[in-house]
């Protein structure tokens, strides 16, 4: 029988450690007794199948925050069919982020959105749910072993995976010399080698996703799956550099924000207004790089919903970057 989903904990837990240090005690614990309840092995069939038979929908989460404000942002969920990786589902809110973002804590201003785009989705349309959900952040990749790939996926008993786009130097991996070298080496979509750290332990992979793009991703498990099955299903999910759940919820909560805030939405770094973004026919495409920005960040109220699916449109809004 499968385990239950972790209750998420009361706002005021969430965010007492912001207010008092007693309180960062309590998330320091709060992290500990979630992590203790992941899972990083393979748990589905379809998992251990080399051409992940079985395997249905996949699902991507993000949030993107509005350029020049401190509250608002959107929070995403995307599921696609697998393996045409077409948008089958959307849901994009606005919400409001009232506290400020502390390294090494991300998944407690942001997980509680996306558990509740999760359990919205169980509810109307559970034969939506997906199989797996890919997360722009780190998962066992993180400062205490436990990212906001691990939180998700805990709280919503679905396997998840963590894919970074920048490297975290935790454990003595370092983005140095060596590390470029080894980056270096890797001449084709597919190619990974291991983040091990100074401990010995094996964190996560770097993969180049594709065969255009040779910045690698750092992938991570999160919860429910093992490396070995995150490396290749990130593999297959990718069209460009960045996979295509986590790319398409990207995407479209950008769209959501100029939809919503009635601002013009001009074209994505390398793409023409006339061009779909939803179906790429070729090239490379890259999703920025830059961190999410500190001010940003919080468990406010929600203030709109999307419908589901729209057609995509690229926006130049902050871009996000997990830990």
């Amino acid at each position: 029988m499968a385990r239950e989903a972790a209750e998420l904990p009361p706002k005021e837990t969430l965010s007492l450690w912001i207010r008092r240090p007693a309180g960062r005690v309590s998330a320091l614990r709060e992290q500990a007794q979630l992590k203790a309840l992941v899972v990083d092995r393979d748990t589905e069939a379809w998992q251990r199948d080399p051409g992940f038979s079985g395997l249905q929908r996949v699902g991507g989460v993000d949030v993107s925050f509005v350029k020049g404000d401190s509250v608002s942002a959107c929070a995403s969920l995307v599921v696609l069919s697998y393996p045409e990786l077409e948008v089958v589902y959307e849901d994009c809110r606005m919400v409001s982020l009232t506290a400020p973002y502390v390294s090494g804590f991300l998944a407690f201003r942001e997980v509680p959105f996306l558990v509740a785009a999760v359990r919205r989705l169980q509810e109307k349309e559970p034969g939506l749910v997906p199989q797996v959900l890919l997360v722009d952040g780190n998962g066992l990749l993180h400062h205490r072993g436990f990212g906001v790939a691990c939180h998700l996926g805990v709280l919503t008993d679905l396997p998840c995976i963590g894919v970074a786009k920048k490297l975290l130097q935790v454990d003595g991996l370092e983005n140095n010399t060596q590390h470029k070298e080894k980056i270096g080496l890797l001449r084709a979509g597919g190619d990974s080698f291991p983040l091990t750290g100074g401990s010995g332990t094996v964190l996560g992979m770097a993969l180049r996703s594709h065969d255009h793009s040779t910045k690698p991703l750092y992938v991570s498990v999160g919860h429910k799956i093992s490396l070995e099955a995150a490396v290749r299903l990130t593999r297959g999910c990718c069209r460009f550099r960045i996979p295509e759940p986590v790319r398409q919820a990207d995407i479209r909560s950008r769209d959501y924000i100029h939809r919503t805030l009635g601002a013009p939405t001009p074209p994505a770094p390398g793409q023409d207004r006339s061009q779909k973004v939803q179906r790429p026919k070729g090239g490379s495409e890259e999703l920025e790089d830059e961190g999410r920005p500190p001010e940003a960040h919080g468990q406010g109220p929600e203030t709109a919903e999307s419908p589901r699916p729209t057609r995509p449109a690229a926006a130049s809004v902050e871009p996000s970057c997990a830990q």
